[in-house]
């Protein structure tokens, strides 16, 4: 049965929404947890400086993927792996963190997403390649969030 390694920079309390939403995603999938793939969860209590040995640990249970979530955790991850495929979430800009080279060939074995607001130049560059080249874009942000 295929490993998912999950690595977060939280508790597992404060994962819990998110977990329960990730899981029910691989179920839409076809993937139910102990069914036909197995998922073990490392969590780093906010306490960074463990994610490293968490991250290897989960590499020495022959995790098939790992699946990063934070910043912090996504360069555990990257870090202790070139070859098992690591999946990420965080909040900068995965370029500047070093996890990608580029968002439209992030080449290696590090791929996700980033809920980094300002990647303003990519994300109207896709804008612009699904409307006419006569459209008005604007473009909105609240800084208070």
């Amino acid at each position: 049965m295929p490993l998912i390694g999950v690595l977060r920079n939280t508790s597992q309390s404060d994962a819990a929404f998110r977990l329960a939403a990730f899981r029910a995603g691989l179920s839409e999938l076809g993937f139910i947890e102990g069914t036909n793939v197995a998922i073990e969860y490392r969590y780093a209590d906010s306490k960074y400086d463990r994610l490293p040995a968490l991250a290897d640990e989960l590499i020495q249970r022959s995790a098939s993927v790992l699946f990063a979530s934070g910043n912090a955790s996504a360069l555990a991850a990257k870090r202790a792996t070139s070859t098992v495929p690591v999946v990420f979430a965080v909040g900068n800009d995965p370029v500047e963190m070093g996890l990608v080279n580029s968002l439209s060939r992030p080449n290696g074995n590090v791929t996700g997403v980033s809920f980094f607001t300002t990647i303003v130049g990519k994300r109207l560059e896709l804008m612009r390649e699904l409307t006419s080249p006569s459209a008005k874009i604007a473009y909105l942000q609240d800084t208070n969030k």
